[in-house]
């Protein structure tokens, strides 16, 4: 029996309490399911989530950033396949083997967390962001209008605005979204829409060929954005870089005035500040210049170098962003706001954005609703479900603190120049060049070869190498570093400093351990 059942009768101001309290009534059915009452077991949940949180403090949070323990558990795929037992059945499983699986699942993944993980261009564990990752899930907020999102697009907003400061424009757009490649591809579909603005509605038919220009070392997504726009990678203007990496602006500017020459349309350089193998900043003013002269829209993927801005040290290198109209910074990388946290920032105050994607859907940016509706941000998105990303970052930067990230990004680096000078030390390891960002590129030559002249057996030899020591310090699980072939140079090693948990001590590891697999080769 219920509590208000004994009741004579309501008790004044109870009256709209006690009608929000379900009567007990005869099971419902329809089409043979009982509609009366809950399905699931909420004590049986709550203890499920309860003990997965213990298991996840215990087992990643914990361990996966010890030093003592695995980087990675390697095992083969199909090795793998039968230890994870990843049939799904026509019947569930019970909670104690859910848990026995997200052991398992843990247990074999990389801890991207670890204090010797350098693979990628993110790394480490923030443990703010890492609550706030916790509280959206249990959330599960999307991000478009005020109504069913209130906090985070607020927040969005606030971070968005700290963001443009950075870059240093007095006002400005953004959005979150999923990954530098999107941001790089807004902003190509957005330079096309400022170009000719009719291409939303009459789309590709009737246009002059468009052209864009990027360097040789800029990030893939580029001819993957053109691709899936119709522009067509064919018209992904390639400009050649210098020595260490940079976009040569004369190249560039040769190039426009070539592409004109051939009847064609240019409309968008890209530029990138902070490439993906060799960390090189173009030159932002010259290229600008070029821009300028040309009527160009000049889009900046600072998604890796961005965060070179929270440093008063090192934001030289990115000297000239001012003056792009786009700029994609992906604060989940040097930053560690947790994958995914990557925004897309524009200079335009004119509502680009939104007349480039808006839909107006009627069912969900509704004119007539009772608050604001400016603040129904989804029409700008090209998603219309969004994750609330920019509260991992807010989180991080309220609990740092503009100083905290600033010093964060000056450890990291400070870190690599402490290896590089090891590097310099060391008999059997050879600098690509001087870094001047994270990105330390770099050879280990085996004893067999410190002797053999560089010609082609020496290199085709070297090439061998570093892919032998990556499969032999993944398999035991020590460490994980890339490494690639680049523009006619051998297999090299790529080492990326981030995560605030890396000490010199683990720069020492890293260039011992290589020494101990590769030795013998």
């Amino acid at each position: 029996m219920s509590r208000d059942s004994d009741r004579q009768g309501p008790v004044d101001g109870d009256t709209d309490q006690q009608e929000m309290i379900p009567s007990k009534k005869s099971a419902v059915l329809v089409d043979g399911v009982v509609l009366n009452g809950p399905m699931t077991d909420a004590k049986a949940g709550e203890k499920f989530v309860e003990e997965a949180c213990r298991l996840i403090m215990e087992e990643v949070v914990l361990k996966a950033t010890d030093v003592n323990e695995k980087v990675c558990e390697w095992k083969p795929p199909e090795q793998l396949k039968q230890l994870l037992d990843l049939e799904m059945r026509d019947s569930g499983e019970p909670p104690h083997r859910l848990l026995e699986l997200c052991r398992d699942v843990i247990r074999y993944s990389v801890k991207t967390s670890h204090p010797r993980f350098f693979n990628q261009l993110y790394a480490g564990l923030d443990y703010s962001s890492l609550v706030a990752r916790f509280m959206t899930e249990a959330l599960n907020p999307s991000v478009y209008t005020y109504e069913v999102s209130p906090v985070f697009l607020l927040v969005e907003e606030a971070v968005l605005k700290k963001m443009i400061e950075f870059i240093g424009w007095k006002e400005g757009d953004g959005i979150f979204n999923p990954g530098g490649s999107v941001s790089n591809m807004y902003a190509m579909n957005l330079a096309r829409y400022k170009y000719r603005p009719d291409i939303k509605e009459k789309g590709l038919f009737g246009l002059p060929r468009l052209i864009l220009f990027t360097s040789v070392e800029c990030h893939y997504s580029m001819k993957k954005a053109a691709s899936f726009l119709g522009i067509g990678s064919e018209n992904v203007c390639f400009v050649e870089t210098d020595g260490r990496g940079k976009m040569i602006p004369e190249e560039l500017e040769k190039k426009v005035w070539q592409a004109r020459k051939e009847g064609a349309a240019p409309f968008l350089v890209c530029a990138t500040s902070g490439t993906t193998v060799l960390g090189a900043f173009d030159p932002l003013d010259e290229i600008a210049d070029i821009c300028e002269r040309h009527s160009l829209w000049l889009h900046v993927d600072a998604s890796w170098g961005g965060s070179a801005l929270m440093s008063r040290k090192h934001r030289k290198l990115l000297h000239g962003i001012h003056r792009a109209d786009s700029v994609a910074w992906n604060p989940h990388k040097m930053l560690m706001a947790g994958i995914q946290c990557c925004a897309l920032l524009v200079k335009d105050n004119s509502d680009l954005l939104k007349k480039c994607y808006s839909a107006k859907a009627s069912y969900l940016f509704q004119q007539d609703k009772f608050y604001d509706v400016s603040y129904d941000t989804g029409d700008k998105s090209i998603q219309c479900s969004r994750r609330p990303d920019a509260f991992k970052f807010w989180m991080t930067w309220k609990a740092l603190g503009t100083l905290g990230l600033e010093e964060r990004v000056n450890r990291a680096l400070a870190l690599s120049r402490y290896l590089v000078d090891e590097i310099k030390k060391r008999e059997g390891f050879k600098l690509l060049m001087e870094p001047e960002y994270a990105n330390i590129c770099f050879w280990y030559i085996p004893p067999s070869l410190r002797e053999m002249k560089e010609g082609p057996e020496f290199w085709a030899k070297l090439n061998l190498v570093a892919p032998a020591i990556k499969e032999r310090m993944m398999k035991k699980g020590s460490l994980m570093l890339g490494y690639q072939p680049h523009r006619g140079k051998v297999n090299f090693f790529r080492q990326v400093v981030i995560s605030p948990q890396v000490s010199r001590e683990d720069m020492d590891f890293l260039l011992d351990e290589i020494d101990l697999l590769g030795r013998d080769m």
